[in-house]
């Protein structure tokens, strides 16, 4: 008796040994085939990203209710009370947001009948970007600006990277912004428009010379108002004016050597009817630009700027180097010791 008891212990406590073993062994498995199968997603994803071109992302999608309708009534008095109270309830940054959402500078933030206001603000403004976030056409394009006329809004392209987004207010119905596909020439900090001289434009950007038209800080009424130029936010147009690069002449200046950065203009306004950015009220996506959109639309021109940026790039090689042999030059020539 004594010996089965003993027998039917050891068999007990190495079944259980076994048991545990068996079980350590598998969380040993589950461990191993989990971190061996990490660094394949994690390898593919660093290789898809670095080596191959990135993958094109779409616009964010939004749910309903992700924007709100804030109405300002006719009246004067009546107005002001109620915009005071939005003043209140949106920070200074915000309420710059709110603004640029409908096409609106401060000064003409009277202009609207109802402000469209997002759930949540994104003083960015990126989260409500209608543009495609990455562009896998663009991959290899280091700065693109592109012009929307239907929906009055710029984005501003890195290596296929959406990396900002704005408002503006675009030629008017009777003179109408050239569509299509254009390079940035020169830039002057303030301008003097040639249809007035009383029209100051700053941070103006030049992108058709003979057309006279470029993108600089002006008024931003909520709708297309301008004679051809494409109007910004101030902080827009300065940042686009540090931002893009000029043409680069010949000696003389007669003739172009280098086109600046690529920029496109496309689409029709809808004249006469509901402003596009209130359509957000009813389908918070009605704005977005599909990638296909986009691609259809780019895929013609691609060829044409690549040709233009790596011309450049060649351009400006060699002005750095001919300047950089230039300073040694002129070093030796100012430490020549005369000899007697």
């Amino acid at each position: 008796m004594k010996k089965s008891f003993l027998y039917a212990c050891i068999c007990a406590t190495f079944m259980v040994s076994c048991k545990k073993e068996i079980e350590k062994i598998s969380d040993t498995f589950k461990d191993t085939v989990s971190s061996s199968e990490a660094p394949a997603v994690e390898k593919d994803s660093i290789k898809k990203d670095s080596v191959i071109q990135k993958e094109s992302v779409p616009p964010a999608m939004q749910e309903n209710g992700f924007y709100n309708a804030f109405v300002l009534p006719k009246g004067k008095k009546l107005r002001d009370s109620v915009y005071a109270e939005f003043s209140k309830k949106y920070s200074e940054k915000e309420r710059y947001s709110i603004l640029a959402l409908n096409r609106l500078d401060s000064k003409n933030r009277f202009n609207a009948d109802t402000l469209v206001v997002p759930a949540k603000i994104d003083t960015t403004l990126m989260s409500y970007s209608p543009f495609p976030m990455q562009l896998d056409i663009l991959s290899g394009v280091k700065k693109f600006v592109i012009f929307s006329y239907p929906i009055q809004a710029y984005g501003v392209y890195s290596n296929g990277s959406l990396i900002k987004w704005g408002p503006t207010s675009m030629g008017k119905k009777a003179a109408q912004t050239t569509r299509g596909l254009t390079f940035a020439n020169w830039k002057k900090k303030l301008s003097i428009s040639t249809v007035s001289s009383e029209w100051k434009l700053p941070y103006n950007f030049n992108i058709h010379n003979i057309g006279g038209i470029g993108w600089h800080q002006y008024d931003l009424p909520g709708y297309p108002a301008s004679h051809s130029c494409l109007r910004l936010l101030m902080k827009d147009a300065q940042w686009l004016y540090s931002y893009a690069d000029t043409w680069i002449l010949n000696p003389g200046g007669a003739t172009t050597k280098a086109k600046g950065t690529a920029v496109m203009v496309f689409g029709d306004y809808k004249w006469g009817g509901r402003k596009p950015w209130k359509k957000l009220l009813d389908d918070p996506n009605a704005n977005n630009i599909s990638v296909e959109e986009m691609t259809k639309l780019l895929e013609p021109h691609v060829d044409k700027m690549m040709k233009e940026q790596d011309n450049r790039e060649k351009v400006s090689d060699s002005i750095k180097t001919a300047k950089a042999m230039a300073v040694p030059a002129q070093t030796e020539k100012t430490t020549e010791v005369p000899t007697n």
